[in-house]
């Protein structure tokens, strides 16, 4: 006959999730792989309070085994590169044999990316919340004002006016950005299937985007292959894609006079294995610091927050360029030097 020992290694193999069995003499009897991975290779024999040191998880496999009721804890780890929480769950398994022994099983069930997601759900109502407080707090500042001091006053009433409606379509750009990032994240898995000529898209959006570089003092310039470059592609997000980021090089990088657009072709491109399309935004204002290149396509992340605000940013544009590019299975790259300028590039493939 089988020792009910003997069938626990087979029973926690099984188990896609870490997993150990403990004696009631707290002993660790038996670890599956995951469990290994996760706790140490030489667990097994160990008592279990040497390798699961945390007391919310000491407190749950003792009160496991002293009233034999499921118990649950929260374990805290670390890989190496960042936090790891584990829902942990205790079972009590009585030895068929001999009812004053037995085991608890305890397994540990990932949930850091749940953690996570949570934590950016609160972070994005936060900081939605923040951006939108500003200008309804002036809002409602100034409509006090004109019902009160400013009634009678004309001058003051144009001015304070004036600034209301920027407020306002401060609030509105930013209502809009947050319905556009709601669409682009809910068709980031469906591939597109249209397909768009990116030469002309460019050209057309340059032309539309004249009048405000001429008011910045920028020259905009075009460099692309003299035949059609045709992708895989929704046309009106990767206009969406092209506005954004002129839009960004003009108003970030006026100092520079000049915003290009670079339009070239791989036959073979690394970054998407395959032909590609890559698209080239170049300014050449005062650059970005380094420090700030991996956040720049985070909600609300802005490398220059006052600034930003004062030339009417959302901090969403890049969040929602990097949408859109991922739906096309493309890639998303930022290279700056202080003094010298930014380059955007979009690579898509073809």
């Amino acid at each position: 006959m089988v020792q009910p020992e003997a069938m626990l290694g087979g029973v926690l193999s099984a188990i896609p999730l870490p997993a150990i069995a403990i004696s009631t003499g707290e002993r660790i009897v038996e670890a599956n792989t995951e469990a290994r991975t996760l706790l140490g290779q030489q667990i097994v024999g160990r008592h279990h309070a040497t390798i699961l040191r945390q007391p919310v998880m000491l407190d749950a496999i003792e009160g496991c085994m002293r009233n034999r009721q499921p118990h649950t804890a929260r374990y805290l780890s670390n890989d190496g590169a960042q936090d790891t929480a584990f829902d942990v769950s205790c079972r009590f398994i009585p030895d068929p044999v001999n009812s004053m022994r037995g085991w608890v099983l305890v397994l540990l069930q990932d949930v850091t990316q749940v953690e996570q997601a949570g934590q950016m759900r609160r972070d994005f109502v936060a900081n939605v919340s923040h951006e939108l407080r500003t200008p309804l707090t002036a809002l409602l500042g100034f409509i006090e004002t004109l019902r009160g001091p400013a009634r009678n006053d004309e001058r003051a009433r144009d001015r304070f006016l004036s600034i209301m409606e920027g407020e306002a379509g401060r609030m509105n750009r930013l209502v809009g950005d947050l319905l556009s990032l709601s669409r682009v994240e809910s068709e980031e898995r469906v591939r597109p299937r249209g397909h768009v000529d990116l030469g002309a898209q460019i050209a057309s959006t340059l032309h539309t985007l004249r009048p405000l570089a001429e008011e910045a003092g920028v020259t905009l310039e075009l460099d692309r292959p003299p035949r059609p470059v045709v992708v895989t592609g929704d046309s009106d997000q990767l206009q969406q894609v092209i506005t954004n980021l002129i839009e960004n090089a003009i108003k970030y990088g006026a100092a520079g006079k000049i915003v290009r657009a670079e339009l070239t072709e791989e036959d073979h491109d690394p970054a998407v294995r395959g032909p590609s399309a890559r698209l080239r935004i170049i300014d050449f204002g005062p650059g970005i610091d380094p420090v700030h290149l991996p956040r720049l396509t985070e909600r609300f992340y802005r490398a220059d927050s006052h600034r930003s605000r004062e030339l009417g940013g959302t901090g969403l544009g890049l969040a929602i360029v990097k949408h859109i590019v991922n739906r096309h299975r493309g890639r998303l790259r930022v290279s700056s030097d202080l003094g010298k300028g930014s380059v955007f590039t979009v690579i898509l493939p073809k």
